[in-house]
Parts: structure tokens; sequence; C-alpha cells
């Protein structure tokens, strides 16, 4: 690939300046439907390619195929990357700009100048110097997260359709809406799909190779009391929203949440409240990478509930459990060859692969239980969900020699 000259950049500029930002509070499918304006823009590109099958379905997936050009049978690798942006930050008229050779300076976005992203703050940018670093304006994210994913595949997508002679079985590529809001394969038809094992492009740092995610449940605990007209309310009332507070507020302050945790460490995060006199209800996620340790949040949670309870005479709540997400590398241990290819492909390029555990979860959580077994690769994007988002253009671009390579070692698994 020496020669070739890369689309990355300018791809992840144009889809950049889409807005494609998921809606948690809409019912439809996709949440938001100017997601499927970049879809439509990236089918027309793919067509473009010599793509034919390139379409998008009714709920806004994009699909294409690479056809093989080897002569064995090898397994159809699936390479997925979500369309939608984050809700926690505009992404409306993103305005990305490219700051050139970066030289490790604190880099203040022109549009607010009180947004600064510090060298400090951001110890990867150190790693970073002479590179040509991508940032939004400092009014809205970058959503880097995920179209610096997407922007890989498709310049992927380019070099393979113009390059006949890099050997591949067949690639099935794949755009999903509303990987943000936890709804990214729930239409995806797998059927359709077609693939037997896949990677996502929605990790971070370069060699980035991400086996392991949380295991993920959510939880609602609702809160009744007792109504009464406040002015005869004496030995009466007994008020939700305090039962609710009690509860949250009887919560550990030093450990089990978020901002106490860290590498394999699990929690309990209270993500919202609400409610009136007669019934509060407050929600939970609950996270962890060991899936056995699930059942023991989740009791240790009731237990704060049950006790909240026994305060407040004449108070009741009812739990509800749901499942998420489970942690990929219960699948990927089954099948290790998955990622080692990929360790490998980085490896044979001079990448040195950084195998990590993520504090969250991907698409490829549940597409590994799908029957996609799924790991999630780099792509350079940063401090994502946030004004000061920024990737690197050198980090995408060896994310698409990545797959290039990582294709190429797939074109050598014979299946049985």
């Amino acid at each position: 690939m020496n020669n070739y000259k890369h689309t990355v950049e300018e791809k992840f500029i144009r889809y950049a300046k889409i807005d494609t930002e998921a809606d948690p509070e809409s019912d439809t499918f996709p949440s938001s439907m100017k997601q499927k304006d970049l879809g439509r823009v990236l089918v027309q590109e793919l067509l473009d390619m010599g793509i034919s099958d390139a379409e998008m379905d009714e709920w806004g997936y994009v699909f294409g195929t690479i056809p093989s050009n080897c002569n064995k049978d090898v397994p159809t690798i699936c390479y997925c990357a979500h369309m939608d942006t984050a809700p926690d930050c505009s992404g409306k008229d993103v305005k990305p700009i490219v700051h050139r050779n970066y030289q490790g300076q604190d880099i203040i976005l022109p549009d607010d100048n009180t947004q600064i992203i510090k060298a400090t703050d951001h110890p990867y940018l150190t790693e970073k110097i002479g590179d040509d670093i991508i940032t939004a304006s400092g009014l809205t994210l970058l959503g880097a997260d995920d179209k610096a994913g997407v922007a890989i595949i498709m310049d992927f997508a380019n070099y393979m359709m113009n390059n006949p002679d890099a050997v591949h079985g067949n690639i099935r590529l794949l755009f999903t809406p509303d990987e943000e809001i936890g709804r990214g394969v729930d239409h995806l038809d797998m059927k359709k799909l077609n693939a037997d094992f896949g990677y996502t492009l929605d990790s971070g740092m370069l060699g980035m190779l991400d086996e392991e995610t949380f295991s993920a449940d959510g939880a609602s605990i609702v809160f009744n009391g007792v109504s009464a007209h406040p002015g005869y309310a004496k030995n009466k009332l007994v008020h939700a929203i305090k039962v609710a507070a009690s509860m949250v507020d009887s919560l550990p302050k030093n450990e089990w949440s978020p901002e106490t945790t860290h590498e394999l460490e699990g929690f309990v995060h209270p993500t919202g409240i609400s409610g009136g006199l007669e019934e509060a209800k407050v929600d939970f996620i609950i996270r962890d990478h060991d899936t056995n340790m699930l059942p023991n949040h989740i009791e240790r949670l009731e237990k704060h509930a049950k006790d909240a309870v026994s305060n407040f005479p004449g108070s009741s709540y009812k739990m509800t459990v749901s499942e998420q997400y489970r942690n990929m590398k219960d699948i990927l241990k089954e099948v290790p060859f998955v990622v080692d290819y990929a360790s490998q492909a980085m490896k044979n390029i001079g990448i040195e692969p950084r195998k990590a555990s993520v504090r969250g979860g991907t698409d490829g959580s549940r597409l590994s239980f799908m029957g996609l077994p799924c790991p999630n690769l780099f792509t350079g994007e940063m401090a994502f969900h946030s004004k000061h988002e920024y990737c690197s253009v050198q980090d995408m671009q060896k994310s698409v020699n990545t797959l290039v390579e990582l294709s190429a070692i797939w074109s050598q698994h014979e299946n049985k």
C-alpha cells in the first residue's frame, strides 16, 4: 500500500458534517431519520466504487459486499461501524478543523476559545507529534465516534475495489444506526448479513484491540408512597420521592460507582429519577466484566431498596431488571484466532497491538452473542462524546492498512 493515496481524511470530514445525532427519547428506528442521510451517501459511494449490491434497508442499515477473489473456501468477514453520534453533545453543524503537523501544543478551538484541548489532559497527544489532528470548532462534538470507523471502512473498500491483486475472501460491509443509545443491532437481519466473523471499527488509540467489554443489565426501582392533602398529611403522607432519594443517598460514596472504579471493577450507577408523591422511579445501569457478578450487584442494590422502604412505613417498591448486553470475551475465547489474526495483522505492518478491556460496550458485544464473534479495532478517535473530541489522520490511515492486511490473513483460513 506504499503508493496508495488514502481517501480517509476527505471522507471523514464530509461525513462529520452530516448531523446523525441519535435521540434516546424517540420510539422510532432509527431514532432520528437524519441518520439515513449519511446512509444514503454511503450507499451511493459504494455503488460508485463498483460494489453493486450496496443498499440501505428500511431500518437504516447499510450493507455491501466486496466479492472474494481467492480460490479457497474461506470465511466471510464483516467490518462494521456505526453512523450515529452520541446525544451527550450536539452533532449539528459540525465544523472539522485539521491541525497539520501537530507539535504538542494545547489546541484552542476557535468558535469558543474557552474550549481548549490541553496536552496535559490528553496524554495520547504526546504520541501524536507530527500527526495531522482533526478537531471540531468548539461548539459541537466531532463525531469521530464513529465516523472515523465509517471513513476507515469506506477507504478500505475503495482500496480493495481498485487493487484486485489484494487477496481476500468475501467481505461484508455494515454500517449501523443508534449504537450510541444501545439499539444498534435491534433490527439487524443476521441472515441477510451472512457473515462468519466480524470486527467493529470503534476503538481509540493506535493498536487498540478490544477483546472484552462489560456485561450489562439495566434496573428500574419503582417506589410507591401514600398520597394525602399536604395540609392534613400528618401521620398519613408517605412521600415516594423521599423514599427514592433516601435509597439513592444510601449508596456507597467511595466505591461501587463509575467515579470510584476502574479497570475490571464493576459498578451500579443511577442514571435517572422521576415521579411524584405517590410514585417515584429510579433507573440504574449495572456493569461488570464478570457476568457472574451481575446477580450479586442486583441483590446488593435491592437490599438498599428494602432498607429505604423499611424507614418509611406504608411505602413499597417493585424492582425490574433487564439484560442489555454481555461480555464478548465469553464468545471470543471460543474462537481465539479472531483476535489473534487482528493482532498479527497489526504486527505485520509495524503496529504494536494494545489488547484491552472496554469499560463499556460496542455493537460487537451484542453481535458476538448473535452469532458473529466481533472484537473491536482502533480508529484514532479520542475524547469522544465531547467538544474536545479529536482523531489522528495517520491513525485512521493505519487502520485502513490493518484491514487490508487482516483480510489477506483471513484469505488463508480455509473452512473445515
